[in-house]
């Protein structure tokens, strides 16, 4: 699992990397909060796990911006910060959870309302087990890959910089087919909870000032070159982890300071295909398998980019257009996030290889951009 620690220090490490200078203030708020809940049946499967009402707490720490920097007036004035959660999930199969994210939050009509979005990896103190625990197909490991989605209603430092705060969470726990099982759990989860602000006496004032048009960010079309690499599993248990290496070729065209549209070719090799169709061809000869059926897959894709100063979140669609063992459809899609190094011709990547929710992968890539 140490693709997901790797995932996490990479999403802790990417908010503060953003552009700082001399005599920056950095004020900081703390909160903490009680949820209620019900586990969502997004698969049959999983009927049996959902036998109660989670419960649990949320306690997190944010980094407060108030536009020292052209990002955050170009976003207004967002948060940045570490969340960690403990949930409890009532069922004698599923357990406890421990999950710790980097999070990013984006304050909308007069910053009352609050949406904020987390990444990390969690710790599941029951996972499967053929003998002991067999009923949890869930989670096939105890390291999980975990996203959360926050939306509050928010008051800040209303009396000596204490405030309250009231919504909903979404939690979502999966190794992204590290090792099966991985039919993942989503939570939703009804919140509240109290803030305190740090220094709340000495809190800077918003800084407004007149930046460059976005469109003064535009480039001309760059070439790009991705290699990306894990480890992943089938869902028949037992069938072994195996690696897969991907080479991406595509193009990239910067529009303005937040956006970047994309286009180009895929190319995968995924051994768990491999795998999985002589396992096929030899338990169900009725679907005609010989067994010899190429596992490699070509795909085409477009995307695009939203970017965070050097920091992006990618979002890609694609389609298979060599695709000779029908695994799962023809359509892709990838999710994740990209660090830029070095004027931007060097670039390192966490994504999720999925089609439509389903994951295939947790990828890790590196890439030159000419």
């Amino acid at each position: 699992m140490k693709h997901l620690l790797s995932l996490f220090t990479i999403l802790l490490l990417s908010f503060p990397l953003f552009a700082q200078e001399e005599k920056e203030l950095k004020p900081v708020s703390l909160e903490a909060d009680f949820f209620y809940g019900s586990v969502l049946e997004h698969n049959p499967d999983i009927e049996h796990l959902i036998s109660g009402h989670p419960t649990g707490f949320i306690f997190s720490f944010n980094r407060k911006t108030y536009g020292f920097n052209e990002w955050e007036r170009r976003y207004n004035y967002p948060d940045w910060g570490v969340t960690v959660a403990f949930q409890n999930l009532h069922n004698e199969y599923l357990g406890n959870v421990l999950g710790a994210y980097g999070h990013i939050n984006w304050y909308f009509l007069n910053r009352n309302l609050m949406v904020r979005v987390g990444q990390g990896i969690a710790y599941s103190d029951l996972n499967y087990d053929p003998e002991n625990n067999y009923n949890n197909n869930a989670y096939g490991t105890n390291l999980l890959s975990t996203t959360f989605l926050k939306g509050n209603y928010v008051r800040e430092n209303i009396w000596k910089g204490l405030g309250f705060h009231a919504g909903f969470t979404v939690i979502h726990y999966s190794n992204a087919n590290f090792k099966a099982p991985n039919n993942s759990t989503n939570s939703f989860l009804l919140n509240a909870g109290v803030s305190y602000q740090l220094d709340y006496k000495e809190f800077p004032e918003y800084i407004h000032k007149e930046d460059s048009l976005s469109k003064t960010h535009a480039e001309r079309f760059k070439y790009n070159l991705a290699f990306r690499t894990g480890l992943n599993e089938s869902d028949v248990v037992g069938l072994g982890q195996e690696p897969f290496y991907e080479l991406s070729f595509f193009v990239d065209k910067r529009l303005n300071y937040k956006s970047t549209l994309t286009g180009g070719v895929d190319v995968f090799f995924s051994a768990f295909l491999k795998e999985l169709i002589t396992y096929r061809s030899i338990a169900y000869p009725e679907d005609g398998l010989s067994g010899d059926e190429d596992y490699k897959r070509v795909g085409i894709f477009v995307g695009h980019e939203w970017r965070f100063n050097r920091v992006a979140f990618v979002s890609q669609l694609g389609y298979y257009v060599y695709w000779p063992y029908a695994f799962e459809n023809r359509v892709y899609n990838r999710l994740g996030l990209k660090r830029y190094f070095f004027d931007d011709n060097i670039f390192a990547s966490v994504t999720v290889h999925a089609h439509w929710a389903k994951a295939e992968a947790v990828e890790f890539g590196v890439g030159y951009r000419l």
